[in-house]
């Protein structure tokens, strides 16, 4: 896979891991479906001892925006977009990611990590006047499959601790994204929801 990207985004090639299609992340079609997922629409997340999912709700719209997982004393959050059949979105996402946190006053680094290039952000956070400015650190990788393309964003131990990413990452690793068949322009949030019935399982939900 080239590590320079065409300029046409007609050409991006697809950013994914070799083994994703047994690996994951999966698409609906390749994952094992006697398994326990807990369906959120868009994604289905399988259970974990530890493990805590939160709903991001859009005060204006009450969508679901994002789903929001915490564990390992981390968080990952996990949006699926639509994508194009043939190619990727990754390499342009990265890109306006990397300008996006660099207009908040913050820096970006690329490098290659599990699922192929990721970019590690040093983020400001606002901090009372007169005391000295924090940054956080934030790790943003991207998965594209058939038809839809995976972000997320590690943050916490797992953005700093190898240990905890490597649990982060199997976590990000174990989502299945459900594209569905219907019509969809790429770059568009694939639909999430409630899940229909919350799991007796060790995870615990909320919504923010």
């Amino acid at each position: 896979m080239s590590d320079t990207p065409s300029t046409d985004p007609e050409t991006w090639e697809k950013s994914a891991p070799e083994d994703r299609e047994t690996e994951g992340p999966l698409d609906e079609s390749e994952a094992n479906p006697v398994r326990p997922y807990v369906d959120l629409g868009g994604v289905k997340i399988l259970p974990r001892e530890g493990l805590h999912l939160r709903l991001e709700v859009e005060e204006e719209t009450q969508r679901v925006v994002a789903v929001g997982l915490d564990y390992a004393n981390s968080t990952l959050q996990v949006q699926p977009f639509a994508a194009p059949r043939s190619s990727g979105l990754w390499h342009e996402i990265r890109e306006q990611i990397a300008e996006q946190v660099e207009r908040q006053g913050g820096r970006t680094s690329e490098r290659e990590g599990v699922f192929g290039p990721e970019l590690v952000a040093e983020i400001p956070v606002a901090a009372p006047q007169g005391a000295p400015g924090e940054t956080r650190v934030a790790r943003f990788v991207g998965v594209d499959g058939p038809r839809w393309f995976l972000r997320g964003v590690i943050a916490g131990d797992a953005a700093i601790k190898p240990d905890a990413a490597a649990l982060v990452e199997d976590l990000f690793r174990s989502i299945v994204v459900v594209r569905g068949s219907s019509p969809m322009p790429p770059r568009d949030l694939i639909p999430l929801r409630m899940p229909a019935a919350p799991s007796s399982g060790p995870d615990t939900f909320s919504t923010l």
